[in-house]
């Protein structure tokens, strides 16, 4: 599995070590307010499996993200495949930070790189992006890396319930338009 490293980051493989703090952040209903209910410690787990099982199986998914300085765990970025049902298809760019992370550029950071890796080593002739239609700061994020939304895509998620998480925006970057 490649490890992505930036100034600031090591982008890696799961470890034992991170599912305290990776249930911490899925606990903690600032980091799921545009996520859904805060997951519950096996919920948490069972995700980090999940994102395991589907490293091994792709090449590629949900990188662990630490802060090179410290090695202190801090969230995930990566890329997976856009669940079935939803009324597009790609694969799909995205990052997960614990609140003392937020507001220091590290996911605008991860992203980068992890489009840089998306692009150049895997080939990948788009990345795509999805959040809540309210969810404004990941939206900066998507804009800052190059990505850029059509209105005329945005959509329901199918596995929202009613409510402020059912409207979502779709951001899109091809390999060509990429500076």
């Amino acid at each position: 599995m490649t490890e992505l490293r930036t100034d600031r980051l090591v982008l890696r493989r799961w470890r034992d070590s991170d599912l305290e703090p990776w249930a911490a952040m899925n606990a903690d209903p600032a980091v799921r307010e545009h996520l859904g209910a805060p997951l519950t410690r096996e919920q948490s787990d069972a995700s980090v499996a999940r994102f395991q099982n589907e490293f091994d199986r792709q090449g590629y998914g949900w990188w662990a993200v630490e802060v090179r300085a410290t090695s202190e765990f801090i969230g995930f970025a990566g890329l997976d495949p856009v669940d079935d049902g939803m009324p597009f298809t790609g694969v799909e760019i995205g990052w997960r930070l614990a609140r003392s992370a937020w507001g220091q550029g590290y996911a605008t950071e991860a992203a980068l790189t992890v489009l840089a890796h998306g692009f150049d080593t895997l080939k990948l002739p788009e990345i795509l992006a999805v959040t809540t239609a309210t969810n404004l700061r990941s939206q900066a994020v998507m804009r800052r890396i190059g990505m850029t939304r059509d209105p005329a895509e945005d959509f329901d998620d199918p596995a929202a319930p009613e409510g402020p998480l059912r409207p979502n925006v779709l951001f899109r970057l091809a390999r060509s338009a990429r500076v």
